[in-house]
């Protein structure tokens, strides 16, 4: 597995704040997996320490793009 992430800043008064974070995780399964990922995507942030650190501060979203092996 690989992921790609985009972080959007904006400025608050003079300063640079991180707004949004967008993952975008890349992952090679056998097709008979896809299932499981889709439904560990959907609760993987609550158990994310980093995610749970920053929610409510900063806007997490995620996509999984699968491929097969």
């Amino acid at each position: 597995m690989t992921s790609d992430v985009r972080g959007e800043i904006e400025k608050d008064g003079n300063v640079l704040v991180i707004k949004r974070i967008h993952v975008t995780y890349h992952l090679k399964l056998k097709p008979e997996q896809r299932e499981t990922a889709e439904r560990v995507l959907d609760f993987h942030a609550d158990k994310c320490p980093v995610a749970r650190t920053i929610k409510g501060c900063v806007d997490i979203s995620t996509d999984l793009k699968m491929e097969d092996i």
